[in-house]
């Protein structure tokens, strides 16, 4: 019997060690991570959009690997716990982070077009999108409303409910996208779907966001419920503004389009008025969470759903100036867009602190487990 182990039995523990960290994440992997390629990839295309290609392009390299490592871990997820990633789906707080997948694929989809001209790839993260809306969001709110057990209004709502509205018009901005490059007859076609989701987007934020101010204000509110993702309450409007001016500056090749342009543009201006109002609201509520409440300021992947709607409304608020002519409206993209890099590099600052400190603990119980 040897006394002392062979090299093969130390990578075999390293191994060990290495799948059990791995599997430690992943079980409690956050469906909204996906978030992070929003947050990433609207700011990417805000940065291109205001003339900053290296930001851009280097947040569009990123964001790649993002979305395909988080595909990976969520496919691990589903093979190694099935039943709590389905549990999760139909879960009123965590289903809806589920939309962040489809939202996610159209940003990263819009960032091909816009910034690499591949629609190749965005138009199969454009299929891959509309393929996920329809089957989660008829799985999520079917299960929603036939569940015997459901909690209370309070309990059972936050903003991450917005999500829906969000990947809805996800796919509205990037159809409109696909539209502009290619030829009729689809151009037309693709036209009518951008506008059809365009519009429902908007009725879907009309029902949510009243459940969600009715929540605000009859029920008792502390510091711990307001959780990052009711920026998302601005978040949804910013990306309904954008989707409405994509539309617009696409009416020249759409004739049900040019006759709708009274309609397109006073609604589009109805969400971004919408969307603006909910900025100095969500400023005043996290200073009374964080410094009247002190309420600690951590990292947690939910801060993205609420960096995304920063470099959504530098982007929306840009496309509508140019498409309606507002050129008095650009100097609010021009200093918004600092705001929202900001916002982002805190949030990855976080984010690389936490997976060095993983790293620091496995490296130190792979040390103790050779002594």
């Amino acid at each position: 019997m040897a006394i002392f182990p062979k090299p093969e039995d130390y990578q075999k523990s390293d191994y060990s060690l290495l799948l059990n960290g791995l599997k430690e994440g992943v079980k409690d992997l956050s469906p909204a991570y996906f978030a992070m390629v929003m947050a990433t990839g609207i700011i990417s295309i805000a940065a291109h959009l205001l003339g900053m290609p290296l930001v851009a392009v280097a947040l569009f390299w990123l964001n790649i690997v993002t979305y395909l490592v988080l595909w990976f871990l969520n496919v691990l997820r589903v093979i190694w716990f099935t039943s709590q990633f389905f549990s999760d789906m139909v879960d009123h707080k965590r289903g809806p982070g589920f939309f962040t997948s489809i939202a996610g694929s159209c940003v990263l989809g819009s960032q091909f077009v816009l910034i690499s001209g591949n629609y190749l790839a965005a138009t199969f993260l454009w299929v891959l999108g509309i393929i996920l809306w329809i089957g989660l969001t008829y799985t999520i709110f079917t299960a929603f409303t036939i569940k015997e057990n459901k909690p209370t209004l309070d309990e059972g709502i936050t903003g991450a409910w917005l999500l829906a509205v969000v990947s809805t018009q996800s796919i509205a901005v990037l159809s409109a996208l696909i539209a502009s490059h290619w030829k009729q007859p689809y151009k037309l076609e693709v036209n009518f779907f951008a506008l059809s989701m365009w519009l429902w987007g908007g009725m879907l934020y009309i029902w949510m966001i009243s459940l969600i101010f009715y929540r605000y204000t009859f029920f008792k509110f502390s510091p711990g419920d307001l959780t990052p993702p009711y920026w998302i309450n601005m978040g949804a409007m910013a990306i309904s503004t954008l989707a409405g001016s994509l539309l617009i500056a696409n009416s020249p090749d759409a004739p049900f389009l040019r006759s709708l342009l009274p309609f397109l543009k006073g609604f589009t201006v109805f969400f971004w008025a919408t969307g603006t109002w909910w900025i100095p609201m969500l400023f005043i509520l996290a200073t009374w969470r964080y410094v009247y409440k002190r309420f600690p300021l951590r990292y947690d992947p939910l801060y993205w759903g609420a960096i995304f709607p920063l470099g959504m409304y530098t982007a929306c608020t840009f496309q509508m100036a140019r498409a309606m002519e507002l050129e008095f409206l650009q100097v609010i993209p021009r200093y918004f867009v600092y705001i929202a890099l900001l916002a982002w590099l805190a949030a990855f600052s976080g984010l690389v602190y936490k997976l060095v400190y993983r790293l620091l603990v496995f490296l130190n119980k792979r040390g103790r487990s050779k002594l």
